[in-house]
């Protein structure tokens, strides 16, 4: 019967019903949207220089990450690649022999980072052929080298000509090779575009004088959710001669730069929150108001205000309901859009930012469910909340003063 009466009053008078889902509906709406668009951008980020680059998970000689010199590379060890695969989640284990060089044409030279990986396995990790604007990936066993197309653009280069390439190698030998460029990509990530050089890992080994080592194994997995579960994994039974790093261990930068960021969304959020709350509370006190007399009527006549407080108690959950539904209905289409089709910065201050940061001037979407979860409960909670004001006015209501107005 509660419910009854409730769902007959909410449409008694449609317009100030659907005034007070309008207030929730554009909260939720708003709120999601600007979270969305929030987690979307560190997402991306983080899935440019982590998920297709350095890994979730590292794996190096101990002491190798506080001087990431060639000098701390590590002896390929067969049997701590086939002991990490076996753990739940892990895909793939990637070796690595990275290190600095001098590129160089006939004419320039640039500060470049030279990187020796299994291009066999990892043209799929890093997303290799979709950013492929020229030439091919490098055959297994060939020392043709894969360059960014900004570091391409400095030099000049096209595919099939020659990258002159001066270093220091293991143990201080000199590290100086004439590498074919087979392929040029277009790195997510600016900074990597601009300095990256990527080459076959026995190419890599040779240029380095490292044959059969590496500095890095990184841990692919299936599931970027379950790379503490997997960390605490590798950490258990790891040699102490090695080093396992989460992601955020390895870049403190990138980490502290979205917390810093995020705070000042969270801050943004919560102002949204107090305008949103402010503004469904006038709705709630103007329908009390008018429904005053209403109340004093229905006391008057013998309905108890214990049950007049849950007939307005469900009136606020339903129309809260609604209300909820239908912003998380308008925003979800606006969300998908942006996922699929980021909101491209580039030309402007803030993507010129964006790339100063060594980030590609996107903003797309986040499709994480949790965000219209918990934006349409904290919604719901809050319209709940301010629903106390009524009931609170029929507990303490003076009948005859209220028969009256």
């Amino acid at each position: 019967m509660i419910f009854l009466l409730a769902w007959r009053n909410i449409w008694r008078n449609r317009r100030r019903s659907l005034i007070t889902m309008a207030s929730i509906m554009f909260a939720v709406f708003f709120a999601v949207i600007t979270r969305s668009m929030q987690v979307g951008v560190y997402d991306f980020m983080i899935d440019s220089v982590v998920g297709k680059f350095s890994g979730y998970i590292q794996l190096h000689r101990n002491g190798y990450w506080d001087e990431q010199i060639i000098d701390n590379a590590i002896t390929y060890d067969d049997s701590l690649v086939e002991a990490i695969m076996q753990m739940d989640h892990v895909e793939d284990v990637y070796p690595r022999v990275e290190g600095f060089a001098l590129g160089a044409n006939s004419t320039l030279t640039k500060g470049t980072m030279l990187i020796g990986m299994d291009l066999a396995k990892e043209r799929r990790y890093m997303e290799l052929d979709s950013h492929l604007i020229a030439g091919k990936i490098p055959e297994p066993g060939s020392d043709g080298v894969l360059i960014g197309s900004r570091y391409a653009d400095f030099f000049s280069f096209e595919v099939g000509d020659s990258l002159i390439l001066i270093g220091q190698g293991y143990h201080g030998i000199s590290a100086t090779g004439l590498f074919p460029i087979t392929g040029i990509v277009q790195m997510p990530n600016p900074m990597l575009d601009n300095g990256l050089v990527l080459i076959d890992l026995p190419a890599g080994q040779w240029f380095y004088g490292t044959e059969n080592m590496v500095t890095s194994y990184v841990v692919g997995l299936d599931n970027s959710y379950e790379q503490e579960k997997v960390l605490g994994s590798i950490l258990q039974d790891l040699d102490t001669k090695y080093e396992a790093m989460g992601w955020r261990e390895m870049l403190p930068d990138l980490v502290q730069m979205i917390e810093a960021d995020e705070g000042g969304g969270i801050i943004m959020i919560l102002i949204l929150y107090l305008i949103i709350s402010f503004g469904m509370f006038g709705t709630v006190l103007m329908m009390t108001q008018e429904r005053r007399h209403e109340f004093g009527i229905l006391i008057a006549v013998g309905m108890k205000r214990l049950r007049l407080m849950s007939v307005v108690v469900t009136e606020s959950i339903m129309i809260s309901l609604l209300g909820v539904l239908m912003g998380l209905v308008a925003a979800f289409p606006l969300v998908f859009y942006f996922f699929h089709n980021p909101i491209d910065l580039s030309g402007g201050e803030m993507g010129d930012a964006y790339e100063e940061y060594g980030f590609e001037p996107l903003m797309p979407a986040s499709l994480d469910p949790s965000i219209p979860l918990n934006n349409g409960l904290l919604v719901l909670a809050i319209a709940v909340l301010i629903s106390l004001y009524p009931i609170i006015k029929v507990g303490t209501m003076r009948v005859v003063d209220a028969m009256k107005s």
